[in-house]
Parts: structure tokens; sequence; C-alpha cells
């Protein structure tokens, strides 16, 4: 506890040991430097002023402190948007598939073809023709009656014979149905990371696409 003095009737000092002082601020922030500066200036001893060159180290001091600190705080800005659809954790889908909304299939590294339709009602029977560069149906997948809600489609590139008939992206084509949706997987080759500062882009067969294009992961 800190005591101090109190002054009585006649002027007098008086000590009181009950009285507690508070204290002051344990940092000095940069206004409160430039304010006690200019009081010091102020009050100075003319026959003794403030020497120059401690002035000008006091404020390059100052200066420092506070420029660091506003270093620190845009280096947590932009640790902290180095997350979700950032580098970091995009990378983590080198070698993935995604399902995104597309009317072309490419080949897995398998060599099939996969994708999902997203039916608004019922049907009574529907196919899907996949139809290669030229426009020639190179597999016909028969859904058969569906309900309506997504459907999954999948063929493996090759025919009865087990001989491969297609290496290239093919057209998705939906017959006997109206699908509000069509999407197929892509494996993700590579990330990107735009120098523009902005959201990292997956690189697959498909295209570029963000992280938040992706409708499933697997």
């Amino acid at each position: 506890m800190t005591t101090t003095t109190a002054t009585d009737s006649a002027g007098l000092s008086v000590y009181n040991p009950n009285k507690n002082v508070g204290t002051g601020k344990s940092t000095m922030d940069q206004a409160s430097f430039l304010t006690l500066l200019t009081a010091q200036m102020q009050y100075q001893d003319p026959f003794e002023p403030v020497d120059n060159a401690q002035m000008v180290s006091q404020m390059a001091t100052i200066t420092n402190s506070s420029g660091i600190a506003e270093m620190n705080a845009t280096l947590k800005n932009l640790a902290s948007q180095l997350t979700g659809s950032r580098l970091g954790d995009a990378a983590s889908w080198i070698g993935k598939s995604m399902l995104v909304q597309s009317n072309i299939a490419a080949p897995d590294a398998a060599g099939g073809y996969a994708g999902q339709i997203t039916l608004t009602k019922a049907v009574e029977g529907a196919s899907i023709d996949l139809v290669d560069a030229a426009g020639n149906t190179v597999k016909t997948i028969e859904m058969g009656p569906q309900a309506a809600g997504d459907v999954t489609f999948y063929w493996n590139g090759k025919n009865d014979a087990g001989e491969t008939l297609a290496t290239s992206a093919l057209q998705v084509k939906v017959n006997g149905a109206s699908p509000s949706k069509v999407a197929t997987w892509a494996t993700i080759a590579a990330v990107q990371s735009p120098a523009d500062g902005s959201s990292s882009k997956l690189i697959t067969a498909l295209g570029s696409y963000s992280p938040s294009d992706a409708l499933s992961l697997m």
C-alpha cells in the first residue's frame, strides 16, 4: 500500500498512512509519449534545454515500438486468412476427387466415369448417354425408374469384353428426365494460389474450381 500526505487547515502537510494512491499505466503508447514530450519541452529549464540527441532518440524508440506493434497485428491478420479455402488446407485435397456441377465427365485414375443427377420428380425410366467430342454416343447407362432426388451413375470406361472405349472427357446427356442439376467427379491434380491473394483454385481435368464449388469430396 502506498501512503501520502494531506494538508490541514493551517496549510501544513499531514501524513496519512491509510490513504491509497493509484498507479499510472505500466505501458506508454505513442499518444502518451507525445503528451509527455510536449510537457517536457514546455517546462524545460531555459538554461539547460532538452538535449536534441536525446529527444530524437526517444522519438525513434516510440516510433519503432509503434511500428512493431502494427506489423505484429498485420501478421496475425494474414495468419488468420490462411485458413479454410486458402493454400494450406486446399493443398491437402490433391489426389482426391470432388463432385462439381458440370455436364462433362472426365475419367479418374482407373479410367472410370462417375457423376450424379438431381431429379425434381420421380420418373418411370431414364438413361444417360456419354457422348464424345465428335457427337458419338460412347456409352448409354440405363437408370430405370427413379424417385425424386440425387441419382448416381458410373461407367468403368470399358465394354463387356474389357476393352477400353474412352480415355477423354465425355458429355453427359440425360434422357427421359429433366434434372435440376448434373454433376460429375473430377480428380484434383494441383492447387493454384493466385498472386492477388484471393482464394486458392483447385486444378482438375474439368478446369479450375474454388474449394467452395465442391458439392462433395472423397
